[in-house]
């Protein structure tokens, strides 16, 4: 399969779960609002949504996929089967009373990540209930990234790419239908959480099932004295720090914000849905593809596709995450005013909101190529070195957090993350060249002048469409909508039509993936 086409796959899948999360952050905007509700339930999800993406997406897959695509292509099936069965027995008891444990310590959990709720009672006690109701989430997303791992390695993308979408609807579903019989109504929003993880892993199985790779529970102690699954366990444990070190500064950053004035959580949450959009479509899209292929490149030693498939990845990268940082820089309020401001979200919260997806969009582009960049050393099982970079990036978050709060609110943490993610890039970038995993292939050059030139473009053409921030708190609904997509087409029209006057082709960007 063409890894172009793979990327188009995933990204499609994802962009049908990203509008359906702009639908879903919309429902819950308009019915709750930004306040003490939504403070409670964004800490209640925060913690079980980042264990799924340090454990599940982030240090497991790192961890898993390299292997067993080392025992796709040199153990055979057999061999296969059972490592996947062994991994899913290890993976399985190990989330279970991880669930277990989260809901017996749920106060203590609170205390640590949302310290200033403790000095309103009722905030606290109602994010305890949710949190509880929402920590089994854990358990079935981290089953859900296993399945997921096996159906990539398969290049089967498309399935593990669409299952997001169904978090999205039980959201909505719940917040439409459900909260009237829920006291209070936000409690809605935490059973959506288990509802959904629920779904998303029901959704795989029979999918796994028709390729042979359905895991069956094994004996404890036979899974763990498998090698292999030793390994894995050996890779996880220093990769949660070096897959993860953004989600750790946005949970640290939670508790900097429980200590804001009244919906500071909110506004940040607001504001990072929107960056996750072109983060899960291109960001997540590429490393999804990427860390199977480069993990095949590597177990049959060719040293020189794996570094043409990076430099694939990082132009590509750049290529469109730019563009989506500076749109989401220039078009905040626009955007923000579009989405949320209905109902109970006012102008207040939009404005507010507009200063982290600004101080965001600065790391856009370098949350990013992380994403891209660290593949490349989990597909050789290299983890000491992202561990390092990681550590160095999370001391320096916390630094600027120090530095960036007082003056700059909740939009100084979001600043500090976008600003340690381009750190963490750029110290990925220079351990690969260090290494001689990758070399840049020739034209770079040219390929950064005509991409600076079709980002002006794009940006004066979307500053000159914006017309008046102000107005757009003031436009009706639809004329939001009609407006919006106005302009988002001219600065696509604009971006696009100078790439191709500048000789960027397609087909310049077409590769085939490794078997």
């Amino acid at each position: 399969m063409s890894l172009l086409r793979a990327l188009a796959t995933v990204s499609s899948m994802t962009l049908l779960s990203r509008i359906l999360g702009f639908v879903r952050d919309f429902v819950v905007a308009r019915s709750f609002g930004a306040g003490v509700a939504t403070d409670a339930f964004f800490v209640a999800f925060r913690l079980p949504n980042l264990l799924r993406r340090l454990f599940a997406e982030g240090a497991f897959s790192q961890a898993f996929v390299p292997i067993l695509a080392e025992y796709k292509n040199r153990r055979g099936d057999t061999e296969t089967r059972r490592l996947t069965d062994h991994v899913a027995t290890v993976l399985g008891v190990a989330v279970f009373f991880v669930s277990l444990l989260g809901i017996a310590i749920a106060p203590l959990i609170i205390y640590v990540s949302a310290p200033g709720f403790s000095a309103e009672p009722e905030k606290f006690a109602l994010t305890v209930e949710l949190t509880r109701i929402t920590f089994p989430y854990i358990l079935f997303m981290s089953l859900t990234a296993l399945a997921g791992g096996i159906l990539n390695t398969w290049s089967r993308f498309a399935v593990p790419a669409f299952t997001p979408v169904l978090l999205n609807l039980s959201f909505i579903g719940m917040a439409l239908f459900a909260a009237p019989w829920f006291d209070p109504p936000v409690k809605t929003l935490a059973w959506a959480v288990f509802l959904g993880g629920a779904l998303q892993l029901a959704l795989q199985l029979p999918f796994l099932a028709r390729i042979g790779m359905l895991p069956r529970p094994t004996g404890l102690r036979a899974a763990l004295a498998d090698p292999a699954v030793r390994r894995i366990l050996k890779l996880m444990a220093p990769a949660v720090l070096g897959v993860s070190v953004s989600q750790v500064s946005l949970l640290i950053n939670t508790i900097f914000a429980s200590f804001l004035p009244h919906g500071s959580v909110s506004w940040l949450y607001y504001a990072d849905r929107l960056m996750e959009f072109p983060s899960g479509l291109l960001g997540a899209a590429l490393g999804t593809i990427l860390l199977p292929s480069l993990s095949r490149l590597h177990a049959q030693g060719l040293r020189e596709e794996f570094s043409a498939t990076l430099d694939w990845g990082l132009r590509l990268t750049l290529l469109l995450t730019l563009p989506a940082a500076l749109a989401l820089a220039i078009l905040a309020l626009p955007l923000i005013a579009t989405l949320f401001h209905h109902g109970a979200f006012d102008a207040h919260d939009a404005l507010e909101t507009r200063s982290a997806l600004v101080a965001y969009s600065v790391g856009l582009t370098g949350l990013i190529l992380v994403k891209v960049l660290a593949p490349g050393f989990y597909a050789k099982q290299d983890i000491r070195t992202p561990v390092k970079i990681g550590l160095i990036t999370l001391g320096a978050t916390q630094l600027m957090n120090l530095a960036l709060v007082g003056p700059l609110r909740h939009a100084g943490l979001a600043l500090s993350i976008g600003l340690a993610a381009c750190l963490n890039a750029g110290l990925l970038y220079r351990g690969l060249r260090n290494n001689g995993a990758y070399q840049p292939q020739p034209g770079w050059r040219g390929f950064g002048v005509r991409l600076a030139v079709a980002l002006v473009a794009m940006g004066a053409a979307l500053w000159w469409g914006m017309g008046a921030q102000a107005d757009w708190l003031q436009f009706p609904a639809l004329e939001r909508v009609v407006r919006l997509t106005i302009v988002v087409a001219i600065g696509l029209a604009c971006y696009f039509g100078s790439l191709a006057l500048l000789g960027f082709r397609v087909r310049d960007f077409r590769r085939k993936a490794a078997q």
